[in-house]
């Protein structure tokens, strides 16, 4: 994984979470400006994980940035909507991470 594309990984991510607080805000009072703000901000980081796609591979690119979204949109909707999750959902999130470890360090550990 280069630095760049690392970077971008970051990036999408935040555009990933805002786009999921904008549909969040957008649910609880709906408005056409928040869905459009909501489609473009989806928009943007879709086209930024095709480059990540290229670097990292398909399913390593679209794993790393599910895990993250999962951890850092579960982060948000705890922290910012008093949102909760039943304790089988919590060990779902919990396997999601360490299914993911695995799929990103697997070819380390393997040496491929």
């Amino acid at each position: 994984m280069s630095p760049l594309g690392l970077i971008l990984l970051g990036i999408s991510t935040a555009i990933f979470l805002a786009a999921a607080s904008m549909a969040k805000s957008w649910a609880l009072m709906p408005s056409a400006w928040k869905l459009v703000v909501t489609l473009l901000l989806y928009t943007a980081g879709n086209l930024i994980m095709l480059r990540l796609v290229r670097e990292f591979g398909m399913a390593a690119a679209f794993s790393l940035s599910a895990v993250i979204q999962l951890v850092a949109v579960t982060v948000i909707a705890f922290t910012f909507f008093g949102e909760r999750m039943s304790a089988i959902q919590n060990v779902g999130v919990v396997l999601a991470v360490f299914a993911v470890g695995l799929i990103t360090l697997g070819p380390w550990i393997t040496g491929r």
